[in-house]
């Protein structure tokens, strides 16, 4: 789907005012109600908005270590079977197939270092796992970051 100046202008006021009605947005960006309404339902449809429900920060409620992780498979298993085990393990925010020497890219939160490390360990216990590699971030400086590249989409 192509976005135009209306779309990101739509997603923009939702982004910076999420809590904020169809009316209100429409009222501010000076479009009819029914336009707000139709574009946004027509991003959702088209997988240009995901989901409108709450992103909680692991950070604030207690898991504040972030790593990255890169996996080799026990390929007998097949990709599908090892996500699917370690899908069972609640700090695994993320999971990607990559190429290059490693078959998968986790991102893992965790409370601590020692925690993390139970982690791991954890993943490697699920016997899907042959060779592990982490790195811990330091800091993040931002994340999610999809607002910029849509308006620079704009056709």
């Amino acid at each position: 789907m192509s976005v135009d100046g209306i779309d990101a202008k739509i997603v923009r006021f939702f982004t910076d005012s999420p809590r904020s009605s169809v009316l209100e947005a429409s009222r501010i960006l000076k479009i009819s109600r029914a336009t707000v309404q139709s574009r946004l339902d027509k991003m959702v449809e088209n997988g240009v908005i995901e989901s409108w429900v709450p992103q909680p920060d692991p950070a604030h409620f207690g898991f504040p270590v972030v790593s990255f992780c890169s996996l080799t498979i026990n390929q007998d298993m097949g990709h599908d079977t090892v996500v699917e085990v370690l899908a069972g393990i609640p700090e695994l925010m993320e999971i990607h197939t990559v190429s290059g020497s490693f078959d998968l890219m986790v991102r893992i939160v965790a409370r601590s270092n020692s925690d993390l490390q139970r982690v791991l360990d954890a993943m490697i216990a699920t016997k899907t796992i042959l060779r592990s590699s982490s790195v811990i971030v330091l800091n993040t400086h931002f994340q999610g970051r999809t607002l910029p590249l849509l308006e620079a989409a704009v056709t």
